[in-house]
């Protein structure tokens, strides 16, 4: 049965993290809506692309224009199924949103499926929701996750975790198990 799934994103939001798990899980025949603050339908965001080549921490490029195709304003938790966090530096300043933690504190008090990468984590730390969970992100954000009394998980980049209707990885290297552990969180049966 499709679902109806909400991503939160904003400006400089991780091209990949958003693009390819929005692209998937429509393709899969999930309806996903994407929303960003002061955002409405039609409007775009600009994405970045992160990559490891090397250096201390990742790079950064400029992505592409994302158009979004719900209203922020307008966006009704209770009537999605679940959520998803992509990563880059959004999750930054959109932990500053009141309605945007509402959102998440929302599908997690309701406990419905929730995918997290990379720094989404830093949304669910500042919701308060990942107390005694075990939750994977990238690892600038260890002590965020760990400050907000979760249980950081180490992984290896391709790799994800479902700690209940969490699930979690370190970046965009790991969106085929993180975006198939989502799947089977949603009951998506996938038959070849």
């Amino acid at each position: 049965m499709a679902k109806r799934i909400l991503i939160i994103a904003g400006d400089f939001v991780e091209d990949y993290e958003l693009m390819v798990p929005f692209q998937a899980l429509s393709a899969v025949g999930h309806t996903v809506h994407v929303i960003a603050p002061d955002k409405r339908p039609g409007d775009t965001i600009r994405t970045a692309i992160h990559d490891f080549e090397g250096d201390q921490t990742y790079t950064e490029k400029r992505g592409h224009n994302f158009t979004l195709n719900a209203d922020f304003a307008a966006t009704d938790s209770s009537t999605y199924d679940a959520l998803l966090i992509p990563g880059g530096r959004a999750p930054e300043y959109l932990r500053l949103n009141a309605t945007v933690i509402a959102h998440v504190r929302h599908f997690a008090e309701a406990k419905k499926p929730i995918a997290a990468i990379c720094h989404g984590a830093q949304l669910l730390a500042a919701a308060r929701v990942i107390e005694g969970k075990r939750i994977a992100a990238y690892p600038a954000c260890a002590p965020e996750v760990e400050l907000a009394g979760a249980h950081y998980v180490p992984l290896d980049w391709p790799d994800a975790t479902t700690d209940d209707n969490f699930v979690t990885a370190p970046a965009w290297t790991s969106h085929a198990n993180w975006l198939a552990q989502f799947l089977t969180l949603l009951g998506t049966r996938i038959s070849h």
